[in-house]
């Protein structure tokens, strides 16, 4: 399951915070903040869908992220791949080195990251 791009820009905040109130959540966000109400509709249904779980407090919530960003990120990219690269990592990997404004530097990285996984294989 994945989240709409508001619920993603809601996640990334609480990923951030690690675990909020509402009043948390809204301070976070830049002008113009969302309506308390539109913040609470997006957990409602974050928590529906297996991503936000909040112990209660009396009154109030403090929501907590179920699923882990990096385990988020992952799934999003391999779907990616298996969608428009035909499942191949090589073909994604070929596109990502040429089609991005990468510099000589960050190229660098990527391959000494490469070499290391390779080692470690």
């Amino acid at each position: 399951m994945q989240l709409s791009k508001t619920e993603e820009q809601l996640m990334q905040h609480l990923w951030k915070l690690e675990k909020a109130f509402m009043k948390d959540l809204l301070d976070i966000y830049p002008e113009p903040k969302p309506a308390t109400t539109t913040v609470a509709t997006l957990l409602k249904r974050m928590i529906g869908k297996g991503f936000v779980d909040y112990k209660a407090y009396s009154n109030s919530r403090e929501y907590f992220p179920l699923v882990k960003k990096e385990d988020y990120f992952s799934k999003h990219v391999n779907g990616l791949i298996k969608t428009f690269f035909n499942d191949s990592a090589s073909q994604f990997a070929s596109f990502f080195t040429r089609k991005t404004d990468l510099t000589k530097e960050e190229l660098e990285a990527l391959k000494k990251i490469i070499d290391q996984e390779i080692k470690n294989k």
